[in-house]
């Protein structure tokens, strides 16, 4: 019986991970062969282990192992999973629309969404969530606590909440609906001129969404566009084709994809007229870019249509497919890398040559090969896509990062919140002074213990000393250096307020204004805008980066 089913469930995985063979007969032997030793062992292991075996589990782990032998981007996904598959390629899911996350053993809503049946219920940033029909959440994973609150649209689900300083709780019953979580989360002006739009993702209708924020842009006045792909993961090929064509002409080569299956490849073409060919274009870019955000950043630099700004993307130029498999399970699986219009694939990782300890490496700057934009601009293969003009992203102290990973900024949120009931627009939103002391003092009680660079190559130091023997021979200069180091952390507050007030403005304007909020709280602070303004500004020096030079 287990040999029936095993084979079963991993004919269609295993056969992926196998060298190949000099005939296809002898390939097909050895995958019967290696199913077979895999079914026998199973089944020995489940007769005779000393402890009860878990079917499921085992060959769970077994797949994942086999898998992650190939790249990250090959994955079983279970029938369990399925949901939350669907919802990450579609964008859509049955819910109340909010973002919920663990805080000191709580469960505590971390955004909701704007107009979802959470946000037209009154639930806020930092409302504790008690209990989801009944059931206690505390100390309950994100995850479980997540299929509790998912379900059919129109179903009812009664949550017990806890709002920030309030000792009571209350019930609240909503009723789910399709949750569509945004592509596009915003689009505005960022002054007279310039309009902004993120794109955050590539499910369904991420194109529509794109053409309809740089329509409404142009009709309030946009004459020059900032694009965001940062942090963007990717997504649907064919979105980032239609993306695309949304700015170069129809006809036009988009992307194309070559694997083994030689049926598969194929060149993705622009099918309609673009959108807009002339508005100046700023697409910033992150290290956190990937797949199909790299495939519209990389077409819209092969045909010099966009200046781009930022970092270089992360380097994925593979593509998946998903595959059916037994009892309602999926592969998802690497079938080919992709190319665009240049001729170059970005993928920065050989996941195809690995090192004898398993580990894989990066495509080295020195083999990467040169390609040429319409333009003739000379552009790189083999490690993302690089920006024309790269700009240092800010370098935050350890003060900043402790505040941020301790919630003590979300929890000061709350806290103002609860305090005025209005502020100005996310946009022109400032703590005075006064209100940046009263944070201060709301971290006098709280633990901000942290360690500092220098802090840490003085411990280096003084281990080595004393390896060394030479210990007693610096002690005194080096207590003298930690005494100094000591009274500088204590005045870090003050001298890292400007990084530190940027963090928390944009925190407390979300309270007001959820996700729109805190991004426009960015603009006037956020360096690659700040950049991609300068650009946009100097139509000279937009020029001349898409030029030869």
């Amino acid at each position: 019986m287990y040999k029936k089913s095993i084979a079963g469930l991993l004919i269609g995985s295993v056969a992926m991970g196998l060298f190949a063979f000099k005939t296809e007969s002898e390939r097909y032997f050895e995958i019967a062969k290696n199913l077979d030793v895999f079914a026998s062992l199973f089944k020995e292991v489940n007769t005779y282990y000393v402890d009860d075996v878990p079917p499921s589990k085992m060959v769970r782990i077994g797949i994942d192992a086999m898998l992650k032998s190939l790249d990250p981007y090959t994955n079983y996904i279970p029938e369990d999973d399925i949901e939350d598959f669907r919802t990450m390629t579609t964008g859509q899911y049955g819910g109340i629309g909010a973002i919920v996350g663990s805080r000191d053993g709580k469960v505590v809503v971390q955004m909701p969404y704007e107009n979802s049946p959470a946000h037209k219920a009154g639930i806020v940033i930092g409302d504790e969530i008690l209990k989801i029909d009944g059931v206690n959440v505390s100390n309950k994973n994100s995850s479980d606590v997540s299929k509790l609150l998912k379900g059919q649209a129109n179903s009812t689900v009664k949550l017990e909440i806890r709002s920030y300083g309030q000792t009571k709780s209350r019930t609240v019953e909503l009723t789910r609906a399709n949750i569509m979580v945004e592509n596009v989360p915003y689009y505005g002006m960022i002054d007279n001129e310039i309009g902004y739009f993120q794109l955050s993702g590539f499910t369904v209708d991420a194109s529509r969404e794109v053409k309809m924020a740089v329509q409404k842009l142009k009709e309030q006045g946009a004459k020059k566009i900032i694009f965001d792909l940062r942090d963007n993961p990717g997504g649907l090929l064919h979105e980032a084709v239609n993306i695309s064509n949304l700015f170069v002409d129809k006809g036009k080569d988009i992307v194309s994809t070559k694997g083994k299956v030689k049926d598969w490849n194929k060149t993705y073409k622009a099918l309609d007229e673009p959108l807009d060919k002339e508005v100046p274009l700023v697409i910033l870019t992150s290290s956190h870019s990937a797949s199909a955000a790299e495939i519209v950043a990389g077409v819209m630099q092969d045909y010099d249509r966009a200046v781009l700004v930022g970092e270089r993307t992360y380097g994925k130029g593979l593509v998946q497919a998903t595959r059916p498999l037994s009892y309602n399970s999926q592969l998802k699986v690497t079938t080919a890398k992709y190319y665009i219009p240049s001729g170059r694939c970005i993928q920065a990782i050989d996941y195809s040559h690995r090192n004898e300890d398993g580990s894989v490496g990066t495509i080295p700057d020195s083999v990467r090969a040169a390609f040429k934009t319409a333009a003739g601009r000379v552009v790189y293969d083999g490690g993302g896509v690089s920006p024309d003009v790269e700009v240092k992203q800010p370098d935050y102290s350890e003060i900043t990062r402790t505040i941020a990973s301790k919630g003590y900024f979300f929890d000061f949120a709350n806290k103002y919140k609860a305090e005025h009931p209005s502020i100005a627009a996310a946009s022109k939103f400032k703590l005075t002074d006064a209100e940046y002391q009263k944070f201060v003092a709301f971290l006098g009680n709280k633990d901000l213990n942290y360690t500092t660079e220098v802090e840490r190559e003085l411990e280096d130091l003084a281990a080595k000393a004393k390896n060394g023997k030479h210990y007693e021979d610096i002690k005194n200069e080096l207590d003298g250096i930690k005494k100094k180091v000591s009274h500088n952390k204590a005045n870090d507050l003050t001298r890292f307020r400007p990084e530190i007030q940027e963090m928390l403005e944009a925190e407390i304007a979300s309270r007001y204004y959820l996700q729109k909020g805190y991004i426009e709280s960015t603009f006037d602070d956020d360096p690659d805008i700040l950049m991609a303004k300068r650009v946009l500004n100097d139509p000279q020096k937009y020029a001349s980066y898409l030029k030869v030079k």
